[in-house]
């Protein structure tokens, strides 16, 4: 008898475990299909860059990416 439910009890766990899987692997799924919407939808079919140097309004307000920030400073003297 107790071998029964033991059984049985590991069945359900093993059930919840696949179910529990399965359920995660969709919401995996739909989150990729709604990211990759606007590849899918687009005619050039790329995201935009996110780089700093690439955006026309940080240029105009004099903003650089890190790296350019502390190249000019070590030529300037004025890395610290």
């Amino acid at each position: 008898m107790l071998l029964l439910i033991c059984i049985i009890f590991a069945d359900t766990k093993v059930v919840k475990m696949v179910e529990t899987l399965l359920v995660s692997m969709l919401i995996i799924a739909i989150a990729f299909a709604l990211l990759s919407v606007k590849l899918i939808f687009r005619r050039n079919g790329k995201f935009s860059s996110q780089h700093i140097h690439d955006s026309k309004a940080m240029r105009e307000r004099g903003i650089h990416c890190v790296m350019d920030q502390d190249r000019e400073a070590r030529r300037a003297g004025r890395a610290y």
